[in-house]
């Protein structure tokens, strides 16, 4: 294999999003596996989807998740500029070529009057396909439509009875029949060449190897295929990575709003970078055996084309949580505390300007909540309890407080509770114990009401860690309340 070279090409029309986040992520994985180079292109020449931001959204999100690159906007290269916008001086000879060769020529046809014979086409039961019109116009016929005004496209001739075939790295021998394709538009009346023409000239004059992206670019493959052949250029290799599919197993769209759709909508929850890649990179990919934690170096020597997935990668929210869990309970605690911090002082439980004090209390709180956090937006939701004036129990709580070893439980625990001094998760410990023999309850019999009665929940982190923060005073008093509602 000569040296690989591959390229991720986003439009800035929009933020990073997951589907471009993974083209990205395996064109990188691809190049650091086999020792190559990693481009980014910015393809900008759609200036009404323009978005101001969208190019530094691609590249700072990027970054955010740990990926690097070799050439772009941002770096520079030898294979510059790289954006398609200041291109246009490298585009230009390629046009003329073609147009000399007679192997594209100028249409001037009007957009009604393209529009009027599509839909003629559909009434007829056609195929809509450009018919060809003004593909052998005289010089009269040409000067003819100058003189009216009209700015020309320009269309490459397809050849009839041609066969395109190309052997995919994912889906395997693929091929289209010419003959379903009208000459299609190279440059636009505006003189700005067309995504299938720029893209061609691009990766021929920076040598890329291979073209690794979504299933849905498959169709252009033909398109470009024709440039490659009507310039007279070796094609890259091609490989098309099938859809994402929501829980319906309906290609992922912007409008599924179950799913966050930008890679900084995760990152203002408080997700991990290096869980967001490695559950990215599991998404129509496969390492083989049970493992799927993996660290960024791991997924570079492990990953190969022939592990790409021919089914479409379900994104599965349940084990995005879970990916992310790993890496949470794995981290520093200290990191944790600060990426939790500020949705701590959103909710207003954490103040401003934190004293010393409020502060370790707020970490001691986030490190008891750390096993259990999907990302740091949740330290909120999960330690609700220690920010509520009065609990309230839910009927599975309820059924809880309302077996009959209860009365003589609170009773008991009350007491004990009230003669500690030292109100430390050491000492809770040694006093449930006091209370288990002071009753004789004990197991789940004993715990869950506890953790009930002074929670307000049946399940959470450990019960004697988190009646410490929540301190003596407010165990006490939500104790004393199920008393009195016995």
């Amino acid at each position: 294999m000569s040296k690989v070279r591959v390229r991720y090409a986003p439009s800035p029309t929009g933020y990073l999003h997951i589907g471009n986040a993974r083209s990205a992520l395996f064109n990188y994985l691809f190049a650091r596996h086999y020792d190559g180079e990693f481009i980014i292109r910015i393809e900008d020449t759609d200036k009404a989807r323009h978005v101001d931001e969208g190019e530094a959204s691609q590249l700072n999100y990027l970054k955010w998740l740990g990926i690097d690159w070799d050439e772009s906007v941002d770096v520079g290269g030898d294979y510059g500029p790289y954006r398609q916008s200041e291109r246009s001086h490298i585009y230009k000879p390629y046009i003329d070529k073609l147009l000399e060769e007679d192997k594209a020529y100028r249409c001037y046809m009007t957009a009604e009057e393209l529009e009027a014979e599509r839909e003629e086409q559909l009434k007829n039961g056609q195929q809509p396909k450009y018919s060809g019109k003004h593909a052998h116009l005289t010089k009269e016929e040409e000067e003819a439509f100058i003189a009216e005004g009209r700015e020309p496209s320009i269309r490459i001739r397809v050849p009839k009875d041609k066969t395109y075939a190309f052997n995919d790295m994912v889906k395997g021998d693929v091929s289209f029949d010419s003959n379903g394709i009208g000459d299609w538009v190279i440059v636009k009346k505006d003189g700005t060449p067309t995504y299938n023409f720029a893209v061609v000239i691009d990766d021929h004059e920076m040598d890329i190897t291979h073209v690794l992206r979504g299933d849905d670019h498959i169709s252009n493959t033909p398109r470009q295929l024709m440039v490659y052949d009507a310039l007279g250029f070796e094609a890259p290799e091609f490989g098309h990575m099938t859809l994402i599919v929501n829980e319906d197993r309906k290609k992922l769209s912007k409008r599924d709003s179950g799913i966050l759709q930008f890679i900084e909508d995760y990152e203002a929850l408080g997700y991990l970078p290096e869980a967001l890649f490695n559950f990215i990179a599991l998404l129509g990919w496969t390492p083989g055996g049970e493992e799927e934690i993996f660290s960024k170096d791991e997924f570079i020597e492990l990953f190969t084309e022939d592990r790409l997935s021919k089914s479409p990668a379900f994104f599965d929210k349940t084990k995005l949580a879970w990916v992310n869990n790993q890496y949470m309970k794995q981290k520093d605690t200290e990191a944790v505390f600060e990426l939790a911090l500020p949705f701590l002082v959103k909710e207003g439980v954490v103040s401003e300007n934190a004293s010393e004090e409020e502060l370790d209390w707020a970490k001691r709180l986030v490190a008891l909540y750390q096993p259990q956090m999907s990302y740091a937006a949740e330290i909120v939701e999960l330690s609700e309890q220690f920010f509520k004036t009065e609990v309230t129990y839910d009927e599975d709580a309820k059924a809880v407080l309302a077996e009959e070893q209860v009365p003589e439980l609170m009773d008991a625990l009350k007491e004990i509770f009230n003669n500690l001094e030292d109100f430390k998760a050491d000492d809770i410990k040694k006093a449930i114990k006091e209370v288990q023999k002071a009753t004789g309850i004990k197991g789940k019999k004993l715990f869950m009401p506890i953790r009930v009665a002074t929670t307000g929940e049946t399940k959470g982190p450990e019960l004697p860690n988190a009646l410490e923060l929540l301190g003596k005073d407010t165990v006490l008093t939500r104790i004393e309340n199920v008393i009195k509602s016995l």
